[in-house]
């Protein structure tokens, strides 16, 4: 399908803007030294346009949704299979599990916890937005070629309106990226943040 099929109105009540693993624990500092290309993209341009659509969208009556990895417990025994076999774990209530500050929740915008690349799979998110009335989902965060990737192909199938926001989502190379957004375009609509807030104006 087209993506001009897939363009449909941005409504308060049915648009929802997602925001995907945007927390301390993968986007500090310490990244700076570590993953300079990402640190980069995701202070510079990343998060500016995800706040730039924060704004747009709380302006306008559309939903602001987190999602960050977390587990339920302390020790992750909650966790999934892939976190355990890749020993990585969030504890429950942890620092690293926090939305960084630079676009924290306001009021009771709701923030769900994840252990799965796809929230899909580990919240009751698909539940949540459809008890809101949200058939638009608009996807921004972090990796655009693991949890990005695989929840616009989770909401494509589970009969929701994707759109990747390309230059409100990053990962660890300007290649990994690209390569990303050529293989799940045919799950949804892609633009850029001026466009979308062209669109919600």
């Amino acid at each position: 399908m087209s993506n001009q099929n897939r363009h449909v109105p941005m409504k308060a009540g049915s648009t929802a803007l997602l925001i995907i693993d945007v927390q301390n624990g993968t986007l500090n500092d310490r990244l700076a030294d570590t993953k300079p290309w990402f640190y980069e993209q995701a202070t510079t341009k990343v998060v500016p346009n995800i706040q730039k659509l924060m704004a747009a969208c709380r302006a306008a009556g559309i939903e602001v949704i987190y999602t960050v990895m977390e587990s339920l417990t302390l020790d992750g025994r909650d966790r999934s299979l892939d976190y355990k076999l890749s020993n990585f774990n969030y504890p429950k209530g942890c620092w690293e599990a926090k939305v960084i500050d630079d676009i924290a929740p306001q009021g009771d915008e709701i923030v769900l916890p994840k252990t799965s690349s796809s929230l899909f799979n580990s919240t009751n998110f698909d539940y949540v937005m459809r008890n809101l009335g949200v058939s638009q989902i608009l996807v921004t965060g972090f990796l655009t070629d693991q949890c990005v990737d695989q929840t616009v192909r989770d909401g494509a199938d589970r009969g929701y309106f994707m759109t990747c926001i390309t230059d409100g989502c990053t990962t660890e190379t300007q290649e990994r990226h690209d390569w990303a957004l050529s293989l799940f375009k045919g799950y949804c609509r892609q633009a850029t943040t001026d466009a979308v807030l062209s669109e919600i104006d």
